[in-house]
């Protein structure tokens, strides 16, 4: 079961406007849902595997306000213990991929993150 990616109750402009500067663009528009979501520390969805089934995932973090803060996020795949993921980075950096989760959403009516959010998971641009 995805999380409902409808009904996010977006931030208020007070908390928007100190992770404002770090967004450009049509980015801004979405910040206020996606630190919506970033506040309620977790997200459901299904990563989007070629020519196979998706894969249900859990992601959870500590929710905390200032955009330099780091958030540890812990990706759980298919309620299996073994593949579970852990990165860890500036609010403002997590947030940003929340963004691409909204976008996503809206365009493909699927909840996953992004490809480079993966690459950055999986340390695959290290």
């Amino acid at each position: 079961m995805a999380t409902n990616l409808e009904n996010l109750q977006p931030a208020d402009n007070r908390e928007v406007g100190v992770y404002m500067p770090y967004y450009q663009g049509n980015k801004r528009a979405v910040l206020p849902r996606a630190i919506g979501l970033y506040r309620q520390g977790s997200l459901e969805g299904e990563r989007k595997i070629e020519n196979g089934e998706d894969v249900p995932f859990v992601a959870s973090w500590h929710v905390s306000t200032l955009p330099a803060d780091l958030t540890r996020c812990r990706l759980q795949f298919d309620g299996n213990a073994e593949l579970s993921y852990e990165i860890t980075m500036a609010n403002f950096e997590f947030i940003d991929f929340l963004i691409d989760v909204i976008v996503g959403f809206k365009r493909y009516q699927i909840v996953d993150f992004s490809k480079p959010f993966y690459r950055k998971l999986l340390q695959m641009d290290a």
